[in-house]
């Protein structure tokens, strides 16, 4: 992966590109009064664990960081069972296979579209032309919002997902000092002092700023529908029951929100890490290229080695053991899903991008109840848009005077820019 990290310029918080980790796969960070989980056993053991490891972790982030109007009512990927499988319930219709299956035509379709407007300004960026546009519409076409305002969608999704604000359970340390080998407030940048709780929560007010944006977009959205319902899945959550009880309008919009977000990032991410691995491998290109059949492979593999959503918090509802390490209750834990998909006692050779791995039993997609709901339609889109850019495309190359850009969130590995050399 060295090779790799160079080639691409890699930012240097997404440690687990950087070779094997050395120290052990549970620890505690006293800068920060977390756990780091980075082992694949302790992972799947946490993600099939949801009584012990509560998905809602807003109950230990210091109240003074979240606005008092915000409420995570609804947000799936943050709510534990019995609520959580009712209101999956509610969308998973929306996912079925028939569903995803029929949608095959229209992601073709908009593909080539897509590559046609890029071939005719000729140049393609694919992330801007393609990667974060064809699963955008597709998501909001079955929402039923205008897939034209999918430049809102893009500035709130940069601004929720590619800030890199830290919070921390712990007590600040004094001014300079440095923790677990990160300086903290009070040092210098540019020969300037830097306030760094000034700074979280800075960026955290322009993050709800977005946040709030997008929950009065999509409460406009929600409105009309009760008064005119459409053939739409946004129409399906405002007339939705649990219990025999229609949804707050907080909770249908606070739905949308994570279905609009989650419908496309992940994509976006997956097919911009899948054409990088070919780009860094051309070897499994042309293997790719020369049978089709082994596409699904080359996504998954990609889904292993770099891990759109490398990080899931969770949060100890009990004393928990976790790798021969005790948990107290109460702790917030990040499980490092990027790293544990890098374990060399589950993956053989982890830092080599090899498709004919077999089994593959990456973490990408998550484990357990909150599976991601959506990875069908993304893997669908991820292989009808490779099929495409390989017959269209010889080779899938990116532009050396055009460097590949990273997104610089810590959690979360994706490139922001992939620019790439039409033949």
């Amino acid at each position: 992966m060295t090779d790799l990290v160079e080639r691409y310029d890699i930012p240097e918080q997404h440690f687990w590109l950087r070779g094997p980790r050395s120290g052990p796969p549970v620890a505690f960070n006293a800068g920060t009064g977390m756990w780091n989980v980075h082992g694949y056993p302790e992972a799947q053991e946490i993600l099939a664990d949801p009584v012990t490891f509560s998905s809602d972790t807003t109950r230990l982030v210091p109240k003074d960081l979240l606005p008092d109007e915000f409420s995570m009512e609804g947000f799936i990927t943050q709510i534990d069972p019995p609520e959580h499988g009712k209101l999956r319930k509610l969308v998973s219709s929306a996912f079925t296979r028939k569903v995803v299956a029929d949608l095959e035509p229209r992601i073709a379709a908009l593909t080539h579209e897509l590559l046609d407007a890029a071939r005719e300004r000729g140049r393609l960026e694919l992330v801007a032309d393609l990667a974060y546009p064809l699963p955008v519409i597709v998501i909001a076409e079955l929402l039923g919002v205008p897939a034209g305002d999918r430049e809102l969608f893009k500035r709130w999704a940069d601004a929720l997902f590619q800030r890199d604000a830290q919070v921390s359970l712990a007590d600040p340390p004094p001014d300079g000092q440095a923790v677990d080998g990160q300086a903290v407030d009070g040092q210098a940048v540019d020969g300037q002092a830097v306030d760094m709780e000034a700074m979280r929560k800075a960026s955290i007010e322009a993050t709800m700023g977005s946040w709030q944006e997008m929950s009065a977009y999509l409460a406009e959205h929600a409105a009309e529908r009760r008064r005119h319902p459409r053939a739409d899945l946004l129409t399906r959550l405002v007339e939705a029951e649990v219990d025999g009880e229609r949804l707050p309008d907080h909770q249908v919009v606070n739905f949308a929100i994570i279905l609009l977000l989650a419908g496309h990032i992940t994509t976006t991410m997956l097919l911009g890490n899948t054409v990088l691995c070919l780009d860094a491998f051309p070897g499994q290109q042309d293997r790719a290229r020369a049978d089709r059949a082994t596409v699904p492979a080359v996504i998954e593999e990609s889904l292993r080695l770099l891990t759109p959503f490398a990080a899931l918090g969770r949060s100890t509802t009990r004393p928990a053991e976790l790798g021969g390490v005790a948990i107290p209750a109460d702790s917030l834990i990040l499980v490092w899903i990027a790293s544990a998909n890098r374990d060399p006692r589950q993956f053989p050779a982890p830092d080599v991008f090899d498709p004919a791995r077999d089994p593959n039993p990456h973490l990408g997609f998550g484990r357990g109840i909150h599976f991601c709901l959506g990875a069908p339609l993304a893997r669908l889109e991820g292989r009808v848009a490779l099929n495409i850019l390989l017959d269209r495309i010889n080779p899938l190359r990116t532009d050396p005077e055009d460097p590949v850009l990273f997104m610089p969130t810590a959690t979360m590995t994706g490139v922001r820019r992939l620019p790439l050399v039409l033949p």
